[in-house]
């Protein structure tokens, strides 16, 4: 498909202070900006200028847009858009919006294996006059794919020979309906520019450019951040603060619920606080590292969840592994803060300063365990029930480890000072 922009256009009544229009084409003001944005500023262009836009975005992001429009302008846009792109688009939006399906372009260069060289490079040179081609396909007829023809051995080859005899046969496919990550770990170790689309029947309907692959799954780790924290992975620098606000306050709410659950523990143990009250220095300093503890698991076992580990590592391995991890960090972590304790209890004249310091040391540990497994079992459970692993599970995890962190400190001075 070929790239073509035109001169950007100014968008009337909308606030497009997150980028410089003078410094950007409509196509990537219409990539960047949040879907509801993006659908004024297309309604604002030209047809003209609105089509040439659409053709240089991604296919499921120009087939969402050119959907949302009016029936009059998604009109005037398509018929200046070729025929068979706007077939493509329709036949994408039937697919799952994470499939490969999506992301298809016009399967083009289709020819039969009893096609001529000669025949072959004669339509070629029409054919990329509008169209950007990198293999010639070889299919049956029933649009099987049977070969791949590359341009290096069709340039050498006789003019006489039939696209059967210097085809590679076989070629890899990716079907429409595979995820887009499922399809990241299939063409992991091949990196081909250009990767056949076909139905559950095995026709081709479409290709799907590599990097398009690798830029769908850039979008989908760089929202897996803001997914931890209840951060919609649809909101963009440019999405109005009304709709930002929307997405992220019922996230606040249930964190502001879980951390209740955090105070009513502390408010369980007011009473040793109340003839400790050194503790009260050091729960913060608990918490902090607890929380890291189980960040970093959480880091881990998402990460190897997207590139597919876990199916070749048992998952109690992976507890196994955290769940030490976090006993070895917690007592090295555990004895610097507890000579903190010491230090700070026997300046204020404690005669249990060395028992308060062993109390800090055993609670570290205890803690960033209970982190660990947390950070691991967290998205696993998660995953188990059916809900995306990474979403908001910070805040479960903030939770697990606060009440572990706190619970652990506060309750072991009771059982051992009190």
């Amino acid at each position: 498909m070929s790239s073509q922009t035109q001169p950007s256009v100014a968008a009337k009544q909308i606030d497009l202070s997150v980028i410089s229009p003078s410094q950007t084409t409509n196509a990537d003001r219409l990539s960047i900006l949040d879907p509801s944005m993006a659908h004024e500023i297309l309604c604002s262009m030209r047809p003209l200028d609105a089509a040439n836009a659409l053709r240089s975005l991604s296919p499921d992001r120009s087939g969402a847009l050119l959907a949302a429009l009016e029936p009059d302008q998604r009109s005037a846009i398509t018929a200046l858009l070729p025929h068979n792109l706007v077939t493509q688009w329709e036949l994408n939006s039937s697919f799952p919006a994470d499939t490969v399906g999506r992301l298809m372009d016009p399967s083009v260069a289709l020819y039969q294996p009893e096609t001529r060289v000669s025949d072959a490079i004669a339509d070629l040179r029409e054919l990329v006059k509008h169209e950007f081609v990198t293999y010639a396909y070889v299919v049956d007829a029933q649009r099987v794919p049977v070969g791949l023809v590359v341009m290096r051995d069709l340039l050498f080859a006789r003019p006489d020979q039939t696209l059967a005899e210097i085809m590679m046969a076989s070629p890899f496919t990716l079907s429409a309906s595979t995820t887009i990550m499922d399809a990241m770990k299939q063409v992991l170790t091949r990196h081909y520019p250009v990767y056949p689309v076909v139905s559950d029947e095995g026709r081709l309907i479409g290709l799907v450019r590599g990097f398009r692959l690798f830029e769908a799954q850039a979008v989908e780790i760089s929202a897996q951040a803001g997914s931890m924290v209840g951060v919609e992975k649809g909101e963009r620098l440019s999405t109005h603060w009304l709709k930002s606000f929307k997405f992220r306050h019922p996230w606040l709410q249930l964190n502001l619920l879980t951390a209740f659950v955090a105070g009513a523990v502390v408010n369980l143990f007011q009473n040793t606080i109340d003839q400790i009250v050194v503790l009260a220095a050091f729960l913060p300093v608990l918490a902090g590292q607890s929380g890291n503890t189980g960040c970093q698991a959480l880091a881990v076992t998402l990460r190897g969840m997207t590139l597919g580990e876990l199916e070749s590592v048992k998952t109690w391995r992976l507890i196994a592994k955290e769940g030490l991890l976090g006993v070895l960090n917690g007592f090295l972590v555990g004895i610097s803060a507890g000579v903190g304790m010491y230090i700070l209890a026997s300046s204020e004249g404690n005669p249990n300063a060395l028992t308060l310091s062993g109390i800090v040391v055993i609670a570290m540990m205890g803690s960033c365990m209970i982190s660990g497994l947390s950070g691991a079992l967290v998205p696993l459970t998660l995953k188990k029930l059916g809900a995306d692993p990474a979403t908001a599970s910070s805040i479960f995890l903030t939770t697990a480890t606060d009440v572990a962190s706190m619970g652990m400190l506060l309750g072991l001075a009771t059982l051992l000072m009190l």
